[in-house]
Parts: structure tokens; sequence; C-alpha cells
């Protein structure tokens, strides 16, 4: 039997039944009239082969209906084909918070004209951000999407010395000038969130600060004090959260027992201003007529609240997906200038302010 017949006739499994042959290499390179090596560099990525023989490739691949074996594949380009979305927050806040749906969207967007699959790492503190550190730098992955960075997590820094690719949505803390990430202008919304409570009449104006120890926290804090001090009011009344419902709530009882004149709060996410509103209804407080609220975020939570809230809207899902096209761009084309890509929040008006 000639070596074209052995290709082409069936396979026979144990049971006796014929299996379908699975086209090889080999058979590839035979059909487009060149050597395998010539096939493998034009299936794995088209270096060093001329136009002529990449369209025999590609048609012979179409005419076999060859599927390229992963596992080799890998082997050649030392590419997993896959990515990973590194959160590190707590699984029940990972499954609860509309932003990570909107995370996932945006990262799912930017990968679906590729073949690349998106690994979701849920790096929790201790032990298993340890493992998951480990994951990463064993290079299980091309490259990370980092979201929700916490300073104390130190992401920022491993990721960097371990040269993995990686793009970060909100600004890291260390290796900033050279860890490319995308964000929204975090100060610039915190300032138009308390503006527009100035501008509504407000004079005491608390806020619901996010974590400390995020940039983002830090960022909508800052924009609140600013604009506080531009029209000569005070910037006592602060409480943190944690970005949660039930975080919210504990802030707005707090501020409220401490200062029981307060006539505008601005929660640095629409769910802890969630949280904030079903406290206030409790202690009689009306909204907007006591107290006007300002969330920030606008990704659902906003329009299902009592009354629908006036938030900033954050552009959760565009700014994932250009991490994940620069992300895309940094394992292909190797080292780039980073360039930080800003966003700007905007102001959305509803009925508690």
């Amino acid at each position: 039997m000639t070596d074209d017949a052995r290709s082409a006739a069936p396979a026979v499994g144990r049971s006796g039944l014929t299996m379908p042959h699975a086209p090889t290499l080999e058979e590839v390179a035979r059909r487009a009239g060149v050597s395998r090596s010539t096939a493998s560099r034009a299936i794995n990525g088209g270096l060093k082969v001329s136009p002529a023989a990449q369209a025999a490739v590609d048609a012979a691949i179409a005419e076999l209906n060859y599927t390229p074996n992963r596992a080799a594949r890998s082997l050649v380009t030392r590419r997993t084909d896959s990515v990973a979305l590194v959160v590190p927050e707590p699984d029940e806040r990972v499954l609860t918070d509309p932003y990570f749906a909107g995370t996932l969207q945006g990262i799912t967007a930017a990968l679906d004209p590729t073949d690349i699959q998106l690994v979701l790492l849920i790096a929790r503190r201790g032990e298993e951000a340890k493992r998951t550190t480990r994951y990463l730098l064993n290079r299980h992955v091309d490259g990370a999407v980092v979201v929700s960075h916490h300073r104390d997590d130190a992401l920022d820094q491993v990721l960097h010395d371990s040269r993995l690719p990686t793009v970060f949505v909100g600004r890291p803390w260390a290796a900033a000038g050279d860890v490319a990430f995308v964000d929204v202008d975090n100060e610039h919304g915190g300032r138009i969130a308390t503006e527009h409570l100035i501008k509504a009449g407000c004079t005491r104006i608390a806020t619901i600060a996010g974590p400390l120890d995020m940039a983002a926290g830090l960022d909508r804090l800052a924009g609140w004090r600013s604009a506080l001090h531009e029209a000569g009011l005070s910037d006592e009344a602060m409480a943190r959260g944690d970005f949660t419902s039930a975080g919210g709530a504990a802030a707005t009882e707090r501020l409220l027992a401490a200062y029981p004149d307060i006539d505008g709060i601005f929660a640095a996410s629409d769910l802890m201003a969630a949280g904030a509103l079903s406290v206030l209804a409790r202690h009689g407080r009306s909204v907007p007529g006591d107290i006007k609220v300002v969330g920030y975020d606008d990704l659902g939570v906003a329009t299902s609240t009592a009354p629908p809230l006036t938030t900033l809207r954050n552009p959760v899902v565009e700014m994932s997906r250009a991490a994940g096209e620069l992300l895309l761009a940094k394992i292909t084309g190797g080292d780039q200038e980073v360039v930080p890509r800003i966003f700007h929040a905007e102001l959305v008006v509803r009925e508690s302010a």
C-alpha cells in the first residue's frame, strides 16, 4: 500500500468500528507541495514563509479539514493560547458585583476574534494568593489582565519583575511607569459628583469612600475633597466603605450618628449608595428631599434603587475591552511604549439628586 493510500485509509477502533481519519501535518505538507517545516511555520504564524507557500498551506488545511495539534503548536510557538483575568477579591464579591460582569464582557469582546481562551483566577488573600502568583510566574498563560488591584497584593511588582505581558484595569500602585494600565479619571469623577451636589444646594456633603488601599478609592475621595475646598465647604464628614452594599449601609449609619445635619452624600460606588438609601429610609430621611445622594458606576444597580440614583457612568466594558486589546498587542508585538489610556466618567442625573 502506498503512503497516500495509507493516509487515506480509515482507522479501525478496538470495537471493529471504522474511525474517522484525522489529517496530519505531513498530509497538509504533501497536499500543499511544501516541506513539513514550512507547513508548520505557516500554521504557526507564517514566519519566513512566502505568500505562495502560505496560500498553498491554507488551501490544504481547508481541503483536508485539518485541525492543528494544540500541544504540538505550543511547543513551536511557546504560547498557551490562553490569558488570565486576575481578580484579587473574595468569591462572593466577584459573583455579585456588576463591575466584574462588565469586566468579563469587555475582555471577552477583545478576545472574540481570536482562538485565545480566558482563564479566571480569583486571587484570594494568603496561601491562595501565593498559588495564583506561582501559576502566573510558571507561564501557564500568555498574559494577564488584573482588575480590582489592592496595595498589599503586590501583583503589580511581581508581574512587572516576571516580564509576563500584563495590563491592569485601574492604576497600579508600584512600577506605575513600567506597567500598562487603563483607567477612568476617578478624581475628576469624584469632583463632578460633588459639584453636582453643591449646585443642587447641598452645603454639608458627606462621602462614603472606597477602600483606601485601592487607587480608585483614593482618587474618588480626592475629587470629593477638592470640590469642597474650592467651594469653601468642610470635608470632615467621611466614612470608609468597601464598594459593597453592606459596607455602604454601615458607613451611612456612622455618618448619621456623627454628622446628623448632612444634606448630601457622594458614595464612591452604586452598591454603597444603594446601602446608604436603605439606611436613610429606615431613619426617615427622604431622598432627595432631606438628603441628596450620588453614586458611581452606573452598571445597572442605579436604575433599580428607590429612588433611582444619580451617578457617574464608569465605562467598565470599554475599559476592559481596551485592556484586552492592549494585552493582545503586547503578546504578539513584544515590548511597546507604556502609555496609560484614561477614560472619562459621565454624570447621569436621576431622581436621587
